[in-house]
């Protein structure tokens, strides 16, 4: 229940920022796109408590009472482990992230989530079912590997998911703020342009929150070329509101790139 609460009070507060700051000007209401969002989300957290009850934290509970995975094996103190396990967890979902783009078979999936014509905090929950179970069997896989304790796997995924909220709220902040924020974190102009129509860039910006990866990899790009405003988000197609239902959002993967 705390942990609702972690994700509720965030998401409600971001979207009272979003109404009273926005970044730019809506193409579809809230009421065509958030309700398939919503139910996308029920869906993904339904399949993965019937695959694994207690979730990741339970799989780092398990690993570490098993002594499994990397880092117990450092005779380092607990703050190193979660360090080094906060930076190659992260590098871990940023890998994954560029995997969806890059193959052709998960990016059906992801594209899910990319062809929202909007950009707004509840972008941040639209997953399709198949790329949820495909994200929880590769962390869970990560878990396992570097062997992160459970409440530092619990402290991730809660800082991943206010992360994900925070960075692609349609918030505008203060060009100072942004450009000091993205040094730290991935803010949302530093992610919107992962979501331009412009293929080039949609394969830039790939970090969550740690905004150093995308940097390192020479796949940063500081701000769209149309600017945030007048950039097109999403996909050239499944623009209409009739592509936001569930069902449309549930059948989209069978549809070739």
């Amino acid at each position: 229940m705390d942990r609702l609460w972690l994700f509720l009070i965030p998401l409600g507060i971001l979207v009272l920022l979003e109404a009273l700051w926005p970044r730019r000007r809506r193409v579809l209401s809230r009421q065509a796109r958030w309700p398939g969002a919503l139910l996308l989300l029920g869906i993904g957290m339904i399949l993965t408590r019937l695959i694994a009850p207690a979730g990741l934290v339970g799989l780092a509970a398990w690993a570490g009472a098993n002594n499994i995975g990397l880092l117990p094996q450092l005779n380092v103190p607990i703050w190193a482990i979660a360090l080094l396990g906060y930076v190659v967890f992260d590098f871990a979902v940023w890998a994954q992230h560029v995997a969806m783009h890059r193959f052709d078979i998960l990016w059906r999936f992801h594209r899910v989530h990319h062809a929202d014509p909007d950009f707004d905090v509840m972008t941040a929950l639209r997953f399709h079912p198949g790329e949820i179970l495909v994200s929880f069997l590769w962390k869970g896989a990560i878990v396992v590997l570097i062997g992160v304790p459970a409440i530092f796997v619990l402290w991730y995924e809660v800082a991943l998911n206010l992360g994900a909220m925070f960075n692609h709220a349609n918030l505008r902040l203060p060009t100072w703020i942004d450009r000091w924020l993205r040094w730290f974190i991935v803010t949302p102009d530093m992610h919107r342009l992962h979501h331009s129509t412009d293929h080039q860039e949609a394969n830039r910006n790939f970090g969550f929150l740690i905004p150093w990866w995308d940097r390192l990899f020479r796949l940063y790009q500081a701000q769209p070329q149309a600017g945030h405003e007048r950039m097109e988000i999403g996909q050239k197609t499944w623009r209409g509101a009739s592509d936001q239902s569930l069902l449309a959002l549930l059948l989209q993967p069978r549809h070739k790139p």
